[in-house]
């Protein structure tokens, strides 16, 4: 179904909530909720998926697409921490958000890149910042194996960074996927995966899943095509028993008229 048509069903009956504009700089100044709606939560986060999905579209078309590459995911982020400025560093950009993204090269062979992308405020663009082979990869921390939470840690060669995620949902994803890519494409050591939750480690459930959702669905319209062809075939042999009724009664009708006449 359309997002439009999803947005009006859900919003039945719950009146005018002022109108507000979906962008990029909505989605950095309100986070993961909006501000000074009436909208329902359900509403919220049918915007907000697709606000993020834009977000993460435009990501891969300016950053990686130009460099023949392709983003399999992105993980909006900011630091647990705040990270150590040096005192000569001055001129700040201001406030910004902040993307780690997982990318392989289009050429074989396959190049995997975590790398870390900016948007600073008021403006439109990503800038790429650091950058990291997969092999540079040391070890991922998932702080907690016993649930879901929103931080994890990341440590290469010459780096070491605390994150929190904008969802553990979020989190949970990239760590699946930053997994399975380093286990089809690390070539040398692969890195430790720690505190993270087995169902994290197991291989494509993500993939797996949203397989099986397709699958399902085409299952399901297959089997709706199959009823609706059914009740069409019952519909055909219906009108022709009806065609052979009103034949049979013209016929009928004609000798009659035809006796009377006599």
């Amino acid at each position: 179904m359309h997002l439009g048509k999803q947005l009006e069903k859900l919003t039945e009956g719950l009146g005018d909530p002022p109108h507000v504009e979906i962008t990029t700089e909505t989605h950095r100044k309100c986070g993961s909720r909006f501000l000074h709606s009436n909208y329902s939560p359900a509403v919220h986060s049918c915007l907000f998926t697709s606000s993020e999905m834009s977000v993460k579209s435009a990501i891969n078309k300016e950053v990686f697409i130009p460099h023949d590459e392709k983003m399999l995911v992105a993980a909006q982020v900011k630091r647990r921490t705040k990270k150590k400025i040096p005192f000569l560093a001055t001129g700040g950009q201001g406030d910004y958000m902040t993307f780690i993204c997982i990318s392989v090269t289009n050429k074989k062979p396959s190049c995997v890149s975590i790398t870390k992308v900016k948007q600073f405020q008021g403006s439109s663009a990503f800038a790429k910042r650091s950058q990291w082979t997969i092999d540079q990869l040391r070890q991922v921390n998932g702080i907690d194996s016993n649930k879901d939470c929103p931080e994890f840690d990341l440590m290469f060669e010459n780096a070491f960074d605390q994150w929190v995620a904008c969802s553990a949902g979020e989190k949970c994803t990239f760590i699946q996927i930053l997994h399975h890519t380093c286990q089809r494409y690390s070539s040398a050591q692969k890195p430790d995966f720690v505190n993270c939750q087995s169902k994290l480690l197991g291989g494509n459930s993500i993939l797996h899943s949203a397989a099986d959702s397709v699958t399902s669905a085409v299952q399901k319209a297959s089997q709706a095509l199959n009823e609706r062809g059914e009740r069409l075939g019952r519909a055909e042999e219906r009108t022709a028993d009806m065609m052979n009724s009103a034949e049979q009664f013209s016929v009928t009708a004609q000798k009659l008229a035809m006796k009377h006449k006599c």
